[in-house]
């Protein structure tokens, strides 16, 4: 496994000529990995020839400034995963390597109502930062092929989005979610729960079990309420949305016709560790 820290010395080493003419992939990520990267890697590695990681905690995508100082760093761990993972390539920047020129945001991505709705509306300016860094790592690394989970859901049809307003020529694979045997989705904010919030986490993944298993035509506002109920009363202090939505388009849906697909997606509170989670629901 090579260790990289700057976008020149990470050019050069994938414009060698014994890799010039080989598939890349690539799997982004802020570190504190879990097994739903190492999923991504091996995905990776099954579709490419040279899997590519970056380990990067992006400031301008953490609205919230205590977020970004409460992020986990867990760096000689991922290391350590990374190379039992058979991972080829890490990149490790710095904010300076990433942002020379400061990280105050000079380009707007057009993303539409994805920038207005669930995410995009209670982390405002989360997504044109998440754009900022995608399109500098894509410009970097030139992947043919980017590793998403589809724990962040929204995240990724956004990213679908960057790559189609900047006309990379980048393959997008998103990987199902990776799940604890509780349900609980494994994402890097889990290290910051405690204990006994390990215990309530779960009713996030229940409460989307509830609407895939009784969702039925017509008005979804009594299921949308339960699903809601039954997360306050596992001990969640706070709910910023509990939605259905159309899976293709992400729009809002309180009226189902019983054929176009849907997916839920749920964010809440637990002691002050903001989780999100989202389920197909008619697949």
């Amino acid at each position: 496994m090579i260790l990289v820290k700057t976008a020149n010395d990470l050019t050069q080493f994938l414009a060698n000529k014994s890799y010039g003419d080989r598939s890349t992939g690539f799997v982004p990520t802020l570190g504190a990995l879990h097994e739903g990267h190492l999923g991504l890697l091996e995905h990776s590695k099954q579709h490419t020839d040279i899997t590519v990681c970056s380990i990067f905690v992006n400031p301008t995508q953490f609205n919230d400034p205590q977020d970004f100082a409460r992020y986990p760093v867990t760096l000689e761990k991922d290391l350590l995963l990374l190379e039992k993972a058979g991972c080829d390539i890490v990149f490790l920047p710095s904010v300076k390597e990433i942002y020379p020129n400061g990280t105050a945001l000079d380009k707007h991505f057009d993303l539409g109502y994805l920038e207005t709705i669930l995410e995009g509306k209670y982390r405002p300016g989360h997504f044109q930062g998440v754009c900022q860094v995608v399109n500098r790592l894509l410009e970097i690394v030139r992947p043919t092929t980017l590793f998403l989970g589809q724990k962040d859901y929204q995240q990724c049809m956004v990213i679908k989005r960057l790559i189609a307003l900047t006309g990379f020529n980048t393959r997008l694979i998103i990987v199902p979610t990776i799940r604890e045997a509780s349900g609980l989705a494994l994402i890097s904010k889990n290290l910051l729960l405690l204990a006994k919030d390990r215990e309530a986490a779960p009713a996030i993944y229940h409460s989307l079990q509830y609407l895939k298993q009784n969702i039925q035509p017509g008005s979804l506002d009594n299921y949308i309420m339960k699903a809601g109920m039954m997360i306050k009363e596992a001990g969640f202090e706070k709910t910023d949305y509990v939605a259905i939505a159309d899976a293709d388009t992400l729009q809002p849906i309180t009226e189902w016709d019983g054929r176009s697909s849907l997916v839920g997606l749920i964010a809440a509170f637990l002691d002050g560790v903001r989780l999100i989670d989202n389920m197909p629901l008619t697949k």
